[in-house]
């Protein structure tokens, strides 16, 4: 069984930080490439950042020199640490895993945190 749990969220104000995690089970994890979405009210999801097996990543430029993913292969675990942190960044976050042959929409999603920046 395929569980993808993530932790971290809250209420903070702008110019803070928060560390997102996103731990894993039912998978291996070392060969999944590991991301981190958001949805904001009434938007899309949209991909925050990924990390692929080798480690090399990928930001949105909304994130970019604010946010940094990294990836724990000995405890199945992402993170994603967010600096100066914006109100354009509340939504709910959510970590999807996925193998690189297949679309990240394919791949298996957790339930989701919310993070809430107050102006």
């Amino acid at each position: 069984q395929v569980q993808l749990v993530e932790s971290g969220g809250g209420l903070v104000q702008a110019g803070g930080s928060l560390r997102l995690s996103c731990r894993t089970s039912g998978i291996i994890f070392r060969l999944n490439v590991m991301g981190w979405y958001r949805q904001a009210p009434g938007k899309q999801r949209e991909l925050v950042a990924d990390i692929n097996i080798d480690r090399s990543t990928n930001y949105a430029d909304s994130v970019k020199g604010r946010f940094i993913i990294s990836r724990d292969n000995d405890k199945n675990t992402v993170y994603l640490e967010m600096n100066s942190l914006q109100p354009g960044d509340t939504g709910i976050y959510y970590c999807n895993a996925h193998r690189r042959a297949v679309f990240a929409s394919s791949g298996s999603w957790g339930q989701g945190t919310q993070v809430t920046v107050s102006s």
